[in-house]
């Protein structure tokens, strides 16, 4: 893994088209971005209109903030036992995984779900047949397994789920995007090196393409996706500076998805990172 300074950027809007992300990007400073490419509350993959995909690709080509990250909806559910939910969220998987490689977009990142109940053994063997789906529907996008706070039922709180599923996908094209809040809420303790240490024992952070950066509304442990803004939370900036300054996390792209009233705060959260990081 790369040993120099990370990209940092956020999850930017696409108003007005997809290709004006890397202007809204730009103004607040990233160097690189996350964005949604359809609807993130609901199944719906409308068309792109053509001139936004010359035009997204023209702009790839031209600005310096890269890799780009997608976002699957919230919707999909890999891992559920439901046949006819797990099918859709499959093929939802696969044609937002399809539209990132007719856009020239390096990944796609999901959550993994829940399993409803059925048991973790049956949600794992689902997201493995969800992800496989996606990549052989595919030739370039890399699909990245997100880790998850710890809701019941939940697959991917547990760090072990996630090596499970890793391992379980031949593809090299699989990686894995790990959320500094999820970690917090699920019980590891990220302001520890020793945690780090067993982490990247279990996952490897070769494998780790893409770290969310956001701070916790709640304590460790709590099991509870809530972000906050960046040393506005239970991690804090001691926090934060303590997990960047871990050399395995060095040259992973950080993205941001806190929320924040305005453009001026997106860039000011960016620097801060930044700070933290150096």
């Amino acid at each position: 893994m790369a040993q120099h300074a990370a990209r940092v950027g956020r999850h930017v809007s696409t108003s007005g088209g997809i290709s004006n992300s890397f202007i809204n990007a730009q103004e607040i400073g990233c160097s690189t971005m996350q964005i949604f490419i359809s609807s993130p509350r609901t199944w719906n993959m409308p068309e792109t209109d053509p001139r936004q995909t010359a035009l997204f690709k023209k702009n790839s080509a031209e600005y310096d903030i890269k890799p780009i990250f997608v976002h699957m909806p919230y919707l999909p559910n890999p891992a559920s036992p439901d046949a006819g939910i797990h099918k859709k969220s499959a093929d939802a998987l696969a044609a937002i995984s399809r539209r990132c490689d007719s856009l020239g977009i390096e990944y796609a990142i999901t959550h993994l779900g829940s399993h409803k109940g059925a048991g973790k053994e049956k949600g794992i063997r689902n997201v493995i047949e969800a992800v496989n789906a996606a990549l052989d529907a595919t030739e370039h996008v890399g699909i990245l397994l997100e880790d998850q706070a710890g809701h019941a039922n939940s697959v991917g709180a547990d760090i072990e789920d996630i090596r499970r599923i890793h391992s379980g996908i031949a593809s090299k094209r699989v990686g894995i995007c790990l959320d500094t809040c999820h970690l917090f809420a699920a019980g590891y303790d990220i302001r520890e090196h020793s945690v780090l240490d067993t982490i990247d024992k279990v996952l490897g952070f070769a494998n780790v393409k893409c770290l969310h950066a956001n701070d916790s509304m709640y304590g460790l442990g709590s099991f509870k996706d809530r972000h906050d803004n960046i040393g506005s939370g239970a991690i804090g900036r001691d926090g934060f500076r303590s997990f960047f300054s871990y050399k395995k996390l060095r040259g992973i792209p950080v993205i941001m998805e806190t929320a924040q009233a305005n453009s001026d705060g997106e860039a000011r959260e960016i620097s801060l990172v930044r700070e933290l990081i150096s």
